[in-house]
């Protein structure tokens, strides 16, 4: 165990101790759109199954799959821009770099509480309805959805 402890204590040691570059440009992408393409930002904050966490220039690179939620894009400028995830992942590289892929990825502005709840409760509806375990889990991931979406745009 020791072992293992020190050898993950010298891998972190030797990735934060490379020049990093002091710039983040983040790429965030998902099928309906290209909402940054290599654009230098301050900060992103994004909801991952291991937790919620921030990121910043020179980051130590790490991959990370995104649950339901909101992301916040601290841009150049000042500005906060958010976006509702469904899923996806995140991938922070040794130059500095970071990649969104969101299954489904929207801005925060654009969406609507009444029509969050109308979600959810389909997706509730839908666990109720399941006729097999397959129906059943498909419909707990959307009734997972539509909580953290009516969360969002509460």
């Amino acid at each position: 165990m020791a072992l293992r402890t020190a050898a993950f204590s010298l891998r972190r040691m030797m990735s934060t101790s490379a020049v990093r570059s002091a710039e983040m440009p983040l790429t965030f992408a998902a099928p309906n759109g290209v909402h940054y393409d290599r654009v230098n930002v301050r900060q992103i904050d994004v909801p991952s199954f291991s937790g919620a966490f921030g990121i910043l220039p020179a980051h130590v690179p790490s991959l990370a799959v995104l649950k339901p939620g909101v992301i916040t894009v601290y841009e150049e400028s000042g500005d906060a821009k958010k976006f509702f995830v469904s899923s996806g992942s995140v991938t922070i590289n040794e130059d500095g770099s970071c990649q969104i892929l969101a299954e489904e990825a929207h801005p925060l502005a654009d969406l609507d509480n009444a029509a969050a709840k109308q979600v959810l409760a389909e997706a509730n509806a839908a666990v109720g309805a399941a006729k097999d375990d397959v129906e059943r889990a498909e419909a707990q991931i959307a009734v997972e959805v539509g909580e953290a979406l009516v969360a969002a745009t509460a």
